[in-house]
């Protein structure tokens, strides 16, 4: 070689990394990360003063105005919003899941029969009014959010709306101080074939975020089945379709069972815990700690109630620590599990999973009925395991089919926290 020719130099063998505590890309150090589809709508909610609201909405790729981009400090407080989505939830809790059928003579029949099954087509007709009727409590909750006659929130909200009501199938980030129900929010669709075509969660994928900057981990090559725990009360190991949803664990990955309080608290104190699902099918309840507001918690089989503080706990001390593992996607199928406290400041158990690592979070917003939250279950973990389709995609999906098959809007109530872009990775 002369000393005019260049040298061609393969790199073999990198220790260094580069100098950074970043994660390897899947398939070596020059293969690009999987690309996943930018997101459509970004809508930032955030705190303005001691109980004002500022919110902005971006579309990647998509010019701004001239002069700004689209955002407005609204007129609605951050108080009055709040008891607006704890209305809109209880009336989903109180209107639909409570519906009482009538005899003949107006007396109401003993029990809830929309929330016996999840197949409600012999009450189809009762279903579709009581769906419009909630839909225009969708409605309610963001016109109330949006409200305001000066120049700027005029213009903001037409420009909201007109996205939120215009093409459907949008992939939209909430990213909010507020925990609200987003997918039950609607806009409004007069010439709509259907009463479920105002609501977001129908129209577009939707998750809410707004927790800390994801955690750095250590890489784990994909494995030929996904590990899953099953973190259950015993007592509702038979209720509708819950044996079926363990079978479908137990075939499509490598599955661990947890019935006590002790044995989760002692998995997550663990720097790995390397589940790639982690699906709590037990009871979520509101819980006294000495305030005026009640911390959210989930309870097993023994009397022990883990809330957010509970979880932080125990995974804190592995916080920043590239030698922990902790990323799975969970799903929160316990009553409230999915809400806030009536706090909005109080940590609740999807902020604390995501903020440790967890990849989303996906719960109910309100009471939901055993027999369709185990259904869901089913037709979730059923699409996760198997189609490669994203945590996104699926909840649309579902809101679609149980509209379409089974005349029920209770899908619409499982809000995404993060992880619309979360999907199963093995080597099959």
């Amino acid at each position: 070689m002369t000393m005019s020719e260049e040298a061609t130099v393969r790199v073999l063998h990198n220790p260094s990394r580069d100098f950074t505590t970043l994660p390897a890309r899947r398939g070596g150090a020059d293969a690009a990360p999987p690309g996943e589809a930018p997101l459509d709508l970004i809508v930032a909610l955030r705190r303005s003063g001691t109980d004002g609201l500022h919110m902005t909405a971006f579309r990647p790729g998509e010019r701004s105005p001239r002069t700004r981009i689209h955002h407005a400090y609204l007129t609605a407080s951050a108080t009055a919003v709040l008891r607006t989505a704890g209305r809109l939830r209880t009336t989903w809790r109180d209107l639909f899941v409570r519906h009482q059928l009538v005899d003949g003579d107006g007396t109401a029949v003993a029990g809830y029969p929309l929330a016996d099954a999840a197949d409600l087509t012999p009450y189809a007709a009762d279903a579709e009014l009581l769906t419009t009727e909630l839909a225009r409590e969708g409605q309610y909750l963001l016109d109330r959010l949006l409200a305001g006659e000066n120049h700027e929130v005029r213009e903001f909200r037409a420009h909201l709306l007109g996205v939120l009501g215009g093409e459907e199938g949008l992939r939209i980030s909430f990213d909010s101080d507020l925990h609200l129900p987003w997918p039950m929010l609607a806009v409004e669709t007069p010439d709509a074939p259907h009463a479920f075509s105002g609501f977001l969660g129908y129209r577009h994928q939707v998750e809410q975020t707004g927790a800390s900057y994801p955690m750095i981990q250590g890489e784990v090559a994909p494995r030929r089945l996904p590990a899953a725990s099953l973190n259950t009360d015993v007592a509702l190991a038979q209720v509708g379709r819950a044996p079926q949803v363990r079978k479908l664990l137990e075939e499509r990955a490598t599955l661990t069972v947890r019935t006590q309080s002790a044995a989760l608290l002692s998995a997550l104190s663990d720097a790995v815990l390397d589940d790639d699902i982690m699906y709590f099918w037990c009871h979520g309840r509101f819980v006294d700690n000495g305030s005026q507001h009640p911390h959210l918690a989930v309870k097993l089989s023994d009397e022990r109630c883990i809330d957010a503080d509970l979880i932080l706990r125990e995974r804190t001390r592995h916080r920043g620590s590239t030698d922990a593992i902790f990323r799975p996607f969970v799903l929160l199928n316990a009553c409230h599990a999915g809400q806030a406290a009536s706090s909005p400041e109080l940590e609740h158990l999807g902020r604390a999973l995501v903020d440790m690592g967890a990849c989303g979070v996906l719960g109910s917003q309100i009471e939901i009925p055993q027999s369709f939250a185990a259904e869901y279950a089913y037709a979730f973990l059923d699409l996760y395991l198997g189609s490669g389709l994203t945590a996104g995609e699926i909840t649309m999906a579902l809101v679609h089919r149980f509209a379409r098959e089974f005349s029920n809007p209770l899908a619409l109530t499982y809000t995404l926290h993060c992880g619309i872009d979360s999907r199963l990775e093995t080597t099959r």
